[in-house]
């Protein structure tokens, strides 16, 4: 079975490549996650986060933001004493602003996945690379919604990393064209 080249052998890729990456994700508890997680893997590889993923789910209360939003000084000491996370004081601060400016875009009668979705017109875009080479680290999508999330104040969404939520929430197909899960995904 022939599987995009970043994903190798390693049996937490591969599952993750299979069942996760590039299926198109609505529920807002589940983006919160994702944005969260892609800011955390700044700087670090993506597997390293990705084997963290379960612990991070335990401490930060399964991506709830309105406990998120609650954590106090007591509890991000806590957190950067767990090596199961990024123990980076900026990443897990950002976690907490997060959740604030995720649940301002509610207070202002925005629903985050309609936000978030809006820079692909809601629906999935189509890519057909041939190759990783091919696969751009930033888009005129990812640079629109990097702008507009630090304009409201999220953190840790520079336009790599809004494209990297972008791949892993589905809103782009970016498995080749030769990886199976492209057509199954289309």
């Amino acid at each position: 079975m022939k599987r995009c080249e970043w994903c190798g052998e390693d049996p937490v890729y591969v599952k993750y490549h299979d069942k996760v990456w590039g299926v198109p994700v609505f529920n807002e508890r589940k983006l919160f996650e994702f944005l969260t997680l892609e800011g955390a893997q700044a700087g670090l590889s993506w597997i390293t986060v990705l084997k963290k993923q379960p612990h991070y789910k335990k401490v930060f209360d399964n991506f709830d933001v309105n406990k998120i939003v609650h954590y106090n000084s007591r509890k991000v000491e806590s957190l950067l004493k767990d090596p199961g996370i990024i123990r980076n004081r900026l990443k897990v601060q950002s976690t907490i602003g997060n959740a604030r400016a995720w649940l301002e875009l509610k207070e202002q009668k925005i629903k985050p996945a309609e936000f978030l979705w809006q820079f692909v017109d809601g629906e999935t875009k189509q890519n057909t690379w041939r190759s990783l080479k091919h696969l751009p680290s930033t888009t005129k999508e990812s640079d629109a919604m990097s702008k507009e999330l630090k304009a409201r104040g999220f953190k840790f969404v520079g336009s790599t990393i809004c494209y990297a939520f972008m791949q892993a929430v589905g809103m782009v197909n970016d498995h080749t064209t030769d990886c199976h899960r492209h057509s199954q995904l289309k």
